[in-house]
């Protein structure tokens, strides 16, 4: 049986965190899906593309040679992992993704790194939704506003980047308003996914849940 975990949610609600602590618990390999969508998006800007240019950023996709493994983004042969998560590309990478022609191309890659490695957990904001419909477990992580804003700027002050909780918060906002309100695979929860509140909870008690439901869809 291929077992695919799909975790969506927002930025700041912990899916990364959650995904790569589920996967070290079931011994399964972990995607970040918007690692890709940020490399591509990085790869537009240094072309000096024009991002609302849908034909453009999906030649520059499809043209692109993408690896994510075991945290390290890749984008032709160089590791971009940080420059990926700086403020260019993180206020650039709600345009890129929203394209259609886009989303198409990394879906299918995003498929076939899953049949390459006889499953994973994958994270993202169209999991469950788009790219694995028939995932065996699908989870939505939330939390609050301030709680998600409060994360973000403690990543962003670990990264050696100033900036005020309030622009994190006000940043958080307009990204997942334009990413729960495109056409394209919007950000939702999926009508059978697990909805987490992570506000309040440790990492450990949705990890706990999460394999726990995996095990448990595992043995049927």
């Amino acid at each position: 049986m291929t077992i695919v975990i799909a975790i969506d949610g927002p930025s700041g609600s912990g899916k990364s965190t959650v995904a790569r602590a589920v996967a070290a618990e079931l011994g399964l390999p972990v995607l970040d899906t918007g690692a890709m969508y940020r490399a591509v998006t990085l790869a537009a800007l240094d072309a000096g593309a024009t991002l609302d240019d849908a034909t453009t950023c999906a030649t520059i996709a499809r043209a692109s040679e993408i690896s994510v493994e075991d945290g390290v983004t890749m984008l032709d042969g160089r590791d971009v992992s940080r420059e990926i998560r700086g403020p260019l590309v993180t206020g650039a990478v709600s345009i890129v993704s929203a394209h259609r022609e886009v989303r198409e191309i990394l879906v299918a890659r995003q498929r076939a790194w899953v049949a390459r490695h006889g499953g994973g957990v994958v994270e993202g904001r169209d999991i469950g939704t788009v790219v694995f419909p028939d995932a065996t477990v699908k989870v939505f992580l939330v939390a609050s506003e301030d709680e998600r804003a409060r994360r973000r700027h403690r990543d962003e002050i670990a990264a050696a980047r100033a900036v005020a909780v309030e622009e994190v918060k006000a940043a958080l906002d307009r990204r997942d308003a334009f990413d729960a309100g495109r056409v394209v695979s919007p950000m939702r929860a999926a009508d059978d996914a697990i909805v987490i509140d992570t506000t309040n909870l440790d990492v450990d008690s949705v990890v706990t849940e999460v394999v726990a439901r995996a095990r448990s869809s595992e043995a049927r």
